[in-house]
């Protein structure tokens, strides 16, 4: 319209006649225009369905998925076990979003809140196909320490206060913008783990569980000292130790000097503790952390004569994707799709249903 306008002095010029029929034809195309464009038809038509399996280029916004209605997700059912031990059925989209609500930061990027949608989405698909019978007349819970955290709308609105209408409509549109997606490896859903922060790397499924799986491998992580309680010291004296150790590994021997309690520990490429000697009795890094309530299994102990010092960094069990590393990413330029194929090694972003 502008290059018209621009170019309408010259028009009247040559005659009014002229310019009267293009006017009259300016007109009848207005009219029409939108008759020549099919009900039911997006103007501009999303890329090939099989496209989302590759990592997107987040310097090209063509590459990021077109918003949608929410369609695919709001098919399909999710029965969740409350905290209260009450069973309800939601839409799969209104569960999301409470779970990304409760599990990330709804300040984060909207790219790392996808990431999040498209792992809840996963795992909740896993626990569907499960059949576990973990929890009866239930797909999953409500307890983070067990399932996936979830919260209210309501309550979630009321915990942002001032950011309620930001918040809330962001992460619709992080789950309503990964409509149906998941992580695949070998054409199926993945156990997507995921925790709050890591020491600069992740850890390998191995070293905490003692199964090895193909797509929770250790990578490099990029979050830092901007994370809350990044840093963390726990303060224990030698009777605290002696009394949680020996209810939990009675063969420890215990006995002699506190500060040879603790022997030389094994570690990993980003520092976390793979294994270390308690009272002669060998345990792992995540045996330690749940022993004495720590933050990571990123930590190093010391005896000062009087009491133990755990100095410990990042939080969570260290596996999958790393939720401040994933803001992080998203941050420096990073698609959704490009921080859940780096965290889930070998893995693919794809349609669940």
């Amino acid at each position: 319209m502008e290059q018209r306008d621009k170019h309408s002095p010259r028009l009247f010029g040559r005659g009014t006649r002229r310019a009267v029929a293009v006017a009259l034809l300016l007109v009848i195309g207005l009219f029409f225009l939108p008759l020549l464009i099919p009900r039911g038809e997006p103007l501009y038509a999303p890329g090939d369905p099989d496209s989302s399996a590759a990592p997107s280029d987040s310097s090209d916004s063509s590459a990021q998925p077109l918003p949608t209605s929410g369609a695919k997700d709001r098919g399909r059912a999710v029965r969740l076990q409350t905290e209260d031990g009450q069973v309800v059925e939601l839409t799969m989209a209104d569960y999301l979003w409470g779970v990304v609500a409760a599990e990330m930061p709804a300040s984060f990027e909207e790219e790392a809140l996808k990431a999040q949608a498209c792992a809840a989405r996963t795992y909740t698909v896993v626990c569907q196909n499960s059949g576990s019978g973990k929890h009866p007349g239930a797909d999953i819970c409500a307890d983070s320490t067990c399932c996936q955290a979830y919260i209210e709308k309501s309550a979630a609105e009321a915990r942002w206060g001032l950011n309620a209408g930001e918040y809330s409509d962001k992460i619709q549109r992080a789950v309503e913008g990964t409509d149906g997606l998941g992580i695949l490896y070998d054409g199926a859903p993945i156990q997507a783990l995921f925790f709050s922060s890591a020491a600069g790397r992740t850890v390998d499924a191995v070293e905490v569980w003692g199964n090895s799986v193909d797509y929770l491998k250790s990578v490099d992580s990029p979050e830092g000292e901007e994370v809350p309680n990044y840093r963390t010291q726990v303060t224990l004296s030698a009777d605290q130790v002696k009394e949680l150790t020996l209810a939990a590994y009675p063969g420890a021997d215990l006995s002699g000097d506190p500060s040879g309690w603790f022997g030389q520990a094994s570690r990993n490429q980003g520092g976390g503790v793979i294994s270390i000697p308690l009272g002669g009795v060998t345990l792992t890094g995540s045996q330690v952390r749940s022993l004495f309530s720590l933050r990571s299994a990123t930590f190093t102990v010391s005896w000062d004569g009087s009491a133990f010092t755990f100095d410990v960094t990042g939080y969570g069990h260290g596996v999958g994707m790393s939720q401040y590393g994933a803001n992080a990413m998203a941050r420096e330029g990073s698609g959704f799709e490009d921080i859940l194929t780096w965290y889930y090694t070998g893995a693919q972003v794809g349609s669940l249903w």
